[in-house]
């Protein structure tokens, strides 16, 4: 998929970053053990700034799925990587 040239919503982007990352049940459970989160945490909490910071600080700490996730949303990975930066602000 071709990376998007507009600058989404971080809150926009790192939603779509959570769905794409619990895709993949292995994924989804190093998700939940690195950040601390239960399932009903995520539920409950998945539009706060600090959940979705956290998620994509996840994904930016291993090159190999912030680079996949990008690619498989559309957007650049440097997009990711400001989203959580705007998000961290925010929270």
């Amino acid at each position: 998929m071709r990376a998007r040239e507009t600058n989404p919503e971080p809150a926009e982007l790192a939603l779509r970053a959570l769905v794409w990352t619990l895709g993949e049940p292995d994924r989804a459970l190093r998700l939940l053990d690195v950040t601390g989160m239960t399932p009903a945490d995520l539920r409950t909490r998945a539009g706060e700034p600090a959940v979705l910071s956290a998620v994509l600080g996840f994904l930016e700490s291993y090159e190999p799925d912030l680079i996949a996730c990008a690619n498989g949303i559309g957007e650049r990975p440097e997009a990711i990587v400001a989203a959580r930066a705007a998000l961290e602000t925010a929270a």
